[in-house]
């Protein structure tokens, strides 16, 4: 496959497929519906700078979240995020086709449900599980490393310009939520390299992809382990023996250093009868729970939206959109009587009726 160019990148039709793209279900709000109000304009004027190689990206709107750790959200302002579709229209092809089977998260026709089910065929074909969670991810993801497995495929010198411009415009978004590590013949110099990509950008999600890929195929090719799974940065490895799964995290270690990335500590082999937690669910080889805390947040919101209705502040569509929203995540379990409990036994009280002036 011929390497991407910017001029590619910058074609009338990539940028309007991008900003489709960066739109979907997003058109109500006010910064996407200024965007499109001058829309020939707005994909004129980023269409001139990349041209000019002028474009420079906005600040980022940061926030916090809680699900269930602390994370830090950063966004791009939306004129930004089209240029990151506009981006990943062109290269995700060169990559994804590298990628191997079993990494879930987003790629198309992958997937969270798609995920689980790939967990609990493994659970079933192996004994025992070791699960890894890699330590501070998108903080520590090298700026130096990222690029060079960039450029292996990519040849175009003004994409690469793009790239560094993206990469550059959030290295200092997640400075303080990277605690530093050392890793063997760094000297102080090390503190300064620049890493880090904000998580809501759709060019870090695939990012992810290509800086784990590495370890990826090492874990396929090198350690031949036929039963994995990896959802962004957590990873699970089955195997017949504790004892292979022992050596396998030694092995899965040595190289996550090379990427300049560590593990969670307190990680060890166990059999998968105890039930793996694994993207909000524990899994067992013949069922699928949701995990409690799930449950608990849901009823708790479920709650708030019964409360704001009576109050008249939201409409019923609103309860029954999140409703059946959260119905189609949680019946991948086996939660039948949870729903029930938590369905059946609301009673909704109408809001009350308003005099006509």
């Amino acid at each position: 496959m011929p390497t991407p160019t910017l001029t590619q990148l910058y074609a009338w039709d990539n940028l309007l497929l991008a900003y489709r793209k960066a739109s979907r279900g997003k058109r109500s709000h006010p910064n996407v519906a200024a965007f499109e109000y001058r829309l020939e304009d707005n994909l004129w004027r980023l269409q001139t700078e990349l041209q000019a190689q002028s474009y420079d990206p906005g600040p980022y709107h940061s926030f916090f979240i809680h699900d269930p750790k602390r994370r830090l959200i950063s966004a791009a302002p939306f004129h930004d995020r089209v240029v990151h579709h506009a981006l990943c229209n062109l290269i995700e092809p060169l990559f994804e086709r590298g990628f191997i089977e079993d990494s879930y998260a987003n790629r198309v026709g992958k997937g969270t449900h798609r995920a689980r089910a790939r967990c609990q065929q493994f659970a079933r074909r192996f004994p025992y599980v070791l699960q890894l969670d890699v330590r501070q991810f998108f903080p520590s993801v090298d700026h130096a490393i990222l690029r060079g497995l960039l450029a292996h495929k990519i040849s175009d010198a003004q994409l690469l310009w793009l790239i560094d411009v993206i990469l550059h415009s959030g290295k200092d978004v997640l400075t303080e939520q990277y605690e530093m590590v050392y890793f063997p013949g760094d000297d102080l110099l090390a503190a300064l390299r620049p890493r880090g990509l904000p998580i809501g950008n759709l060019t870090s999600q695939f990012w992810a992809n290509v800086y784990l890929n590495p370890l990826d195929q090492f874990i396929k090719r090198r350690l031949r382990c036929k039963g994995y799974v990896r959802y962004v940065d957590d990873l699970l490895l089955f195997a017949d023996e504790k004892q292979t799964l022992w050596h396998w995290q030694a092995a899965v270690t040595e190289k996550l250093a090379d990427l300049r990335l560590t593990a969670h500590p307190g990680a060890q082999p166990r059999p998968v009868a105890e039930g793996i937690p694994f993207l909000g669910f524990h899994i067992f080889p013949d069922k699928m729970r949701l995990k409690r805390r799930k449950g608990i947040a849901y009823r708790r919101k479920f709650h708030g939206l019964l409360r704001q209705y009576t109050a008249g502040e939201i409409g019923l569509d609103v309860v029954h959109a999140s409703v059946r929203g959260w119905v189609n995540y949680a019946r991948f379990g086996n939660t039948v009587g949870l729903r029930k409990a938590l369905l059946t036994r609301a009673i909704i009280q109408p809001p009350p009726l308003r005099n006509a002036d």
